[in-house]
């Protein structure tokens, strides 16, 4: 696989060439404006994080040079009325997409800022990526390239751990697993720690911890547990991109695989950090400037790219607080 390192200092039209990687850049600068939007309420103990970057989101995808569909996105419900699956989003123009997006994935608590929280995009050819049902949820287990063909989501959890340790020939006891820190996951918990493996609790978002378990700088290796079905679409196209896979039971029991949840050869990803992770950094602000970290992932080819950008603070809560005040 090839990896490489942009360092993007906020100024329109560097795309370099090649549709995809024009395609690319073009996503990830969305991602980056919904991060940095989003990243205005850290701190605050507010719940604005999420529509806030949502509102970004919807308004930049409309310059984006693309046919694009939401297939994977808000389920309606109590959620901020944008970006909801079914709706249209690009310019209107360039390559028919099917679309999955997550503005805040692990959104901010109005509590606590948790970590692993990003806003992502995937993005493949139309008809590609498998359409959840608004709101649906699915269990998970998603494992990088070592593991892909030794592990199975109907086998015991200790299975499968141990099947993990052989792979990558490690004791059962160095196997991290990272699962969600939610109330219905305690049996899960028990279960893992009574198989000898360590835990590795995600506070935010799942599709953190899904990429995660293909990157070799990762102390995780395999993620159990679950969640929604939106997430897990975003999460098969970033480890279709970076050689993992993930394993998905539906609540009706149906069991689909990486090539189920998402389909094509043309898969793209992009991801920015809102609160620090091992994965990726969080928006920081210094001297009037603001940077963010992000992570692109192309399938064809397949490659990483770890983003770096840096721009002008603009006080975007600001301008939010006077329009609704």
């Amino acid at each position: 696989m090839n990896t490489q390192e942009w360092d993007i200092p906020g100024r329109p039209g560097m795309a370099a060439g090649g549709s995809g990687q024009a395609l690319a850049l073009e996503l990830v600068r969305v991602t980056e404006a919904a991060a940095i939007a989003a990243g205005e309420w850290v701190g605050f103990g507010d719940g604005n994080s999420g529509e806030a970057a949502a509102h970004v989101m919807r308004e930049l995808l409309g310059s984006v040079r693309m046919r694009g569909v939401v297939v994977a996105g808000a389920d309606g419900k109590g959620a901020t009325p944008v970006l909801f699956a079914g709706d249209d989003v690009g310019s209107g123009d360039g390559p028919a997409c099917d679309v999955a997006i997550t503005a805040g994935d692990g959104a901010l608590s109005p509590v606590k800022d948790v970590p692993y929280s990003l806003s992502a995009i995937a993005v493949a050819e139309r008809g590609a990526l498998f359409d959840p049902s608004p709101g649906a949820s699915m269990e998970k287990l998603a494992v990088g390239p070592e593991c892909v063909d030794v592990v199975d989501i109907r086998r015991p959890v200790a299975e499968n751990l141990r099947a993990v340790a052989k792979a990558k020939d490690i004791r059962v006891s160095d196997v991290v697993v990272a699962v969600l820190n939610r109330p219905y996951h305690r049996d899960l918990v028990h279960e893992i720690r009574d198989a000898g493996a360590r835990i590795h609790l995600l506070e935010g978002g799942e599709v953190s911890g899904a990429i995660a378990v293909a990157r070799p700088e990762s102390p995780v290796d395999i993620l159990l547990g679950a969640g929604g079905a939106a997430e897990g679409v975003i999460a098969a196209a970033a480890l279709t991109c970076s050689g993992g896979a993930l394993q998905a039971r539906l609540q009706e029991g149906k069991v689909l695989h990486t090539e189920d949840l998402v389909g094509g050869e043309n898969i793209l990803f992009c991801a920015t950090g809102l609160t620090g992770s091992e994965l990726l950094r969080g928006v920081q602000h210094h001297s009037g400037r603001v940077f963010t970290q992000s992570l692109v992932m192309s399938s064809k080819p397949e490659t990483v790219r770890m983003v770096r950008s840096e721009r002008p603070h603009v006080a975007r809560r600001e301008q939010e607080g006077r329009r609704t005040a």
